[in-house]
């Protein structure tokens, strides 16, 4: 754990009520601090708040790409229909890289995640 991982109000909720559930409402006999449960629960938070933020930003660029190969050329930059056809087959082949990648990704995600509940 971080040394310098400070427990938001959150994580220090949540340490509460696990020690009140595990010593009663009055803490006794608890030998460990609010403060120690929460940083715990605070860098779990966190670690998984960045790995969100991780697949948000994949998924927005993901998002990008797509508008940007589905947004119709110019008029003027596609003079006749074998260029049109060569336009269209690059983007369609840079859709099915990019799709193809996103699975790749997400499935490792998804082993990631499992690995990590199994050894939990």
């Amino acid at each position: 754990m971080s040394s310098d991982a400070q427990p938001d109000k959150l994580a220090m909720l949540v340490a509460e009520e696990i020690l009140r559930t595990i010593f009663g409402d009055d803490l006794q006999g608890c030998p460990v601090t609010l403060e120690q449960i929460a940083a715990i629960i605070h860098e779990a938070v966190e670690q998984r708040t960045a790995q969100d933020k991780n697949l948000l930003d994949t998924f927005q660029q993901l998002v990008e790409a797509f508008h940007l190969l589905s947004t119709p050329p110019e008029a003027s930059k596609v003079p006749n229909q074998d260029e049109l056809r060569t336009l269209l087959t690059q983007r369609l082949d840079a859709i099915h890289n990019i799709t193809t990648k996103t699975i790749k990704t997400t499935a490792l995600l998804e082993a990631q995640r499992r690995l990590r509940s199994e050894n939990s």
